[in-house]
């Protein structure tokens, strides 16, 4: 019993996205739907900001799947319908920034972010393996002789 009840667990927590899509969304052309989906699966919900559009059961999201859909039946290409709702929300609207003069600091942050790190890290440990034992004053030296004379040997 408890088997099942972890089984129905699992299909109900992996169904969430497939839930999304409703039916009456489908298109009856499985070439332009399948389309739809690649363009939908690059497109970013502006209501759960960090899934696209197809994984999202958000109004807007829906409004976007249809009208991906509608574009695609007007004629319109993968790259019309994306610039069309680029032009309409903004660069945000997609998963995947394009690479341009405004967005080039999004791509190039993270690696060199990292090299810097690494930079920084290698650094940090040059100077803790290139300190050695230091000479000590003549002061120093004879605290130690005379603390060493103070304690009883085994």
């Amino acid at each position: 019993m408890k088997l099942r009840i972890v089984i129905l667990c699992a299909f109900l927590a992996l169904s969430g996205p497939a839930l999304a899509l409703s039916p009456n969304e489908i298109l009856p052309d499985a070439a332009l739907e399948q389309r739809a989906r690649e363009i939908s699966a690059g497109l970013r919900c502006l209501v759960c900001q960090n899934q696209s559009i197809d994984d999202s059961d958000a109004d807007l999201a829906r409004d976007l799947r249809v009208l991906v859909r509608e574009r695609l039946v007007a004629g319109d290409s993968n790259a019309e319908v994306e610039q069309f709702l680029v032009d309409r929300y903004g660069e945000y609207v997609l998963l995947n920034p394009r690479l341009g003069a405004h967005t080039v600091l999004l791509w190039i942050a993270a690696p060199i972010l990292l090299l810097a790190g690494l930079a920084a890290l290698l650094l940090a440990r040059r100077k803790t393996h290139s300190v050695g034992p230091s000479e000590l004053s003549a002061e120093e030296a004879s605290a130690l002789a005379e603390l060493e004379r103070e304690q009883p040997r085994p």
